[in-house]
């Protein structure tokens, strides 16, 4: 090799140098959809939240794992306590991705994503991407609740807290059962592919066309960082209903994926909602009862814990079920009690 071929290749090897460092002198990153929804952001001037963990370890977040699903772990000394005797946190939250369009809420696509993956239908928000959030419990829940939520709407570590000894009816987590939760939480959180970006969009947040403010709108455009929760009761009739007209294919959906992922055999809950005809008769002669067995009622109302019978079902929000997906219940229970 000459002295000028050896002059050239050190003159590109410069220029690739270069082209990799921004105005600033800092290494410029390349974000692709494998990038952590949370490192973007946090490149442009967004603050890391403390429940997010720098460092995690496959042994801790396996932990965390078992925790969440099992509701307690498998540890060197032996199994740890139950966090409840009730309830585990996968009764109500599921773990995956439970809609296509991550930016906006959509009961009928959120159905349509349950029945294609076969999820269930729960009343409380997914824990994927639940690192990715910044408010939790919001809306009506802080209306009704008040103080009782006030400090976990605004922390993840306080709203999984609050949900161990409130939700679950259980104990407040050790320090090392919330490190280990927050390390598994971590290994299911929302990458740059998962919100949907066109490839212009995603070829924008590498570019210096747009400035930091810019380039997080265009991320919070298809990404909620909260879910909202509005409540709200029967219909005023049960009789009419929400006068709407049910569609039982949608109905049966919600009753297989919804209904009976707790109200089934060996379920968290005592009362079994098989797929007999006694059942449904049972449940259809209770739609327009002014009572917890009344569908319209158990769904927008929930019950609450009591003493000496300390399990409950939480409600489901608008957001959660719509009113449309009520009647789809009502009229699935009717059709399979004739």
């Amino acid at each position: 090799m000459s002295m000028k071929d050896l002059r050239y290749i050190l003159i590109l090897l410069a220029l690739l140098m270069l082209s990799s460092w921004d105005y600033s002198g800092t290494e410029k990153v390349i974000f692709d959809e494998s990038t952590p929804l949370m490192l973007l952001k946090s490149s442009l001037g967004k603050e890391i939240p403390s429940h997010y963990l720098k460092e995690t370890n496959p042994k801790e977040t396996e932990i965390g794992r078992q925790l969440i699903f099992e509701g307690r772990a498998q540890l060197e000394k032996g199994k740890s306590d139950y966090i409840s005797k009730f309830y585990v946190c996968t009764s109500c939250h599921n773990t995956v991705k439970e809609n296509i369009d991550l930016g906006k809420v959509d009961q009928e696509a959120r159905l349509d994503y349950a029945i294609a993956n076969n999820l269930p239908y729960l009343q409380a928000s997914t824990f994927w991407g639940v690192v990715n959030r910044e408010i939790w419990y919001n809306d009506d829940y802080v209306k009704k609740y008040g103080d009782l939520v006030i400090k976990a709407s605004k922390s993840l570590k306080e709203s999984i807290q609050l949900c161990a000894q409130e939700c679950s009816q259980g104990r407040v987590l050790e320090d090392w059962e919330m490190q280990a939760m927050l390390a598994y939480l971590k290994s299911i959180e929302v990458r740059l592919g998962d919100i949907g970006l066109t490839d212009s969009q995603l070829a924008s947040l590498n570019s210096n066309e747009l400035d930091q403010s810019e380039k997080l709108r265009i991320i919070d455009e298809h990404y909620l960082v909260r879910s909202p929760a509005t409540f709200s009761e029967p219909p005023a009739d049960k009789k009419e209903g929400y006068g709407m007209k049910g569609i039982p294919e949608r109905g049966k959906a919600i009753y297989e994926l919804g209904c009976q992922h707790c109200h089934k055999e060996d379920g968290v809950s005592d009362l079994v909602l098989d797929n007999a005809k006694k059942t449904f008769n049972w449940l259809k002669k209770n739609i327009t009862a002014d009572s917890q067995y009344s569908i319209y009622q158990i769904v927008r109302q929930g019950t609450y814990a009591s003493h000496g019978h300390r399990e409950y079902m939480p409600h489901y929000t608008q957001e959660k079920m719509s009113d449309q997906q009520l009647e789809d219940l009502r009229s699935y229970i009717v059709q399979m009690a004739r």
